[in-house]
């Protein structure tokens, strides 16, 4: 039975996006499910996959994982060979460490660059707060690619699911015009040449919802 992945809107949803990056960009097939948020039938549409309520979702079989680093480290345990994480174990360490850091904080980047993929890039305005979110993140990408980015053009080297944690962020630096450093701009340019990455993108400018909320 084929891996299924429940997803949101491929313009907001950024964490259904972090989830369907990793297995695309580490070779895992999967079935697609996308269910349309903010609509009246939302709610009880991911209920039938999640008790918690929420996208992203990964079934296998009679397994259901519906949290985004657990789907990681589900998809780590069952395909050890498509290396999802570093092999290296201070490299995994690390790799798991920021993108923990991704799951729980910058909380002021997230509120005011929602996900907005299609978004044309323009430059707004932005706090003290996010802009103190962007440097954090900024020099933690050019400390990755300094330490461990010496096999391949991402933040460990290889792809990994590091990656795909990040991979909203480079989107909203993008569409939000947010300046980063010239290191940090070289590794956005190798997310967005993925060619999931314009698959996603592609799919997302196709779609049909709109969130105001979300139209910053």
């Amino acid at each position: 039975m084929a891996l299924k992945l429940v997803i949101g809107n491929k313009n907001y949803s950024s964490w259904s996006f972090r989830a369907w990056l990793a297995m695309k960009g580490a070779g895992i097939s999967f079935e697609e499910h996308l269910i349309p948020l903010d609509q009246s039938e939302t709610h009880a549409a991911i209920r039938k996959y999640s008790p918690a309520g929420l996208v992203p979702v990964l079934i296998d079989g009679d397994v259901r994982v519906w949290e985004t680093l657990a789907i990681f480290e589900y998809l780590a345990d069952k395909f050890p060979e498509m290396a999802l994480w570093p092999s290296d174990l201070k490299a995994r360490a690390h790799a798991r460490t920021i993108a923990a850091e991704m799951h729980a904080g910058f909380a002021p980047l997230r509120k005011h660059c929602p996900m907005n993929v299609r978004r044309t890039p323009k430059a707004v305005p932005m706090p003290a707060e996010v802009v103190a979110n962007a440097k954090r993140i900024d020099a933690l990408w050019v400390d990755c690619r300094a330490r461990f980015g010496m096999g391949g053009p991402f933040l460990f080297g290889p792809f990994s699911a590091a990656d795909a944690m990040y991979a909203p962020v480079v989107s909203r630096f993008e569409v939000y015009q947010i300046d980063v450093s010239a290191p940090a701009r070289a590794y956005m340019d190798a997310v967005r040449a993925l060619s999931a990455w314009k698959e996603w993108k592609d799919a997302a400018a196709k779609e049909p919802w709109i969130i105001p909320e979300e139209e910053v």
